[in-house]
This record gives C-alpha cells, sequence and structure tokens, in this order.
C-alpha cells in the first residue's frame, strides 16, 4: 500500500504512532486558548484583541496565524451597530415649549416630560417611550414596541392615567 500511495514505509508507521504534526498540535493548544478568550469576552473580541489577549498570556503569535483560526473555528465577532438615521418628508409637529426651559417643579403632577428611544435587540430594534414626573423624577409611565407609531406615546400615558 505504501508502494502505491508513494509513501515511505517509516513515515506511515510514524504517522500512525502521532498523526498530528507539532504545529498541528500547538494549533490545537492555541485554539482552545482562543476559544476560551473569545468566550470571557461575550463573543464581542475578534483577532486582534484575541492577539493581545494571548500574548499577555505568553503566546507569541501574530495577528494573521490567530485570524486564520478563529476563520476555521468559524467564530464571529460580535461588532458594534451603526447610528439610525431617520428622514421623514412629512414635517414634525413641533409642541411649544411652555416649560420655558425650567425644569425645577414645586408639586407633583404638575409637569410631565416624555422621551422615545431605540434599543437594539437581538431580535431586532426596540422603541421605548417614557414618561416622566419632572417633581419625583419617576417614570409614570412607559411603552416598548417593535415598530415606531404614533400609538406608542399614547400607551405610556395612557399607563400613568
Amino acid at each position: 500500500m505504501c508502494h502505491v500511495l508513494n509513501v515511505h514505509r517509516s513515515g506511515f508507521y510514524a504517522w500512525l504512532k502521532q498523526p498530528l504534526s507539532k504545529t498541528a498540535q500547538d494549533n490545537v493548544r492555541l485554539l482552545e486558548c482562543i476559544n476560551a478568550s473569545y468566550v470571557q469576552s461575550g463573543a464581542v473580541y475578534g483577532s486582534p484583541r484575541i492577539t493581545h489577549e494571548l500574548r499577555r498570556q505568553g503566546e507569541s503569535r501574530s495577528e494573521n496565524p490567530v485570524a486564520k483560526l478563529i476563520r476555521q473555528a468559524k467564530l464571529k465577532a460580535n461588532i458594534g451597530y451603526k447610528r439610525r438615521y431617520f428622514m421623514s418628508s412629512i414635517p414634525s409637529f413641533a409642541a411649544d415649549n411652555l416649560l420655558q426651559q425650567q425644569f425645577v417643579v414645586c408639586e407633583p403632577d404638575m409637569a410631565w416630560v416624555a422621551d422615545i428611544t431605540y434599543i437594539k435587540t437581538y431580535e431586532g430594534w426596540l422603541y421605548l417611550a417614557v414618561v416622566l414626573d419632572l417633581f419625583s423624577r419617576k417614570v409614570i409611565g412607559w411603552s416598548m414596541q417593535p415598530t415606531l407609531t404614533s400609538d406608542i406615546v399614547s400607551k405610556a400615558l395612557l399607563m400613568e392615567l
């Protein structure tokens, strides 16, 4: 069989004793360290940061072999998201500034303020509307929805009532 495959008998028997080369064994050991660093970072770190972590642990590998092992293990860094910009063709309605930037209130339920923000989750974007009482600075109503519609604010106000 060695003659047909054009392999020396000594090489075949050496492979039977130790099928992985020293480089392959080193890569397996390094991949365990990479997996540990990847899991410890919460699946956020990519090859530059993992390489930095490995160097702090005493490993002397450059970024390219680490990146190659990360690709072979099919590990992907969780990259941040880009800011969403909304462009509306319909002019928005701006309410009158009744408080005149005076946010100090002497009695409860005299002035409420509201805001809408968006949050990125694993399932997509989630919109949050919050209503605050300026006297106590407590949240008196809130509403969350996966779409940005006008009823998100009314639901937040209805929660308080």
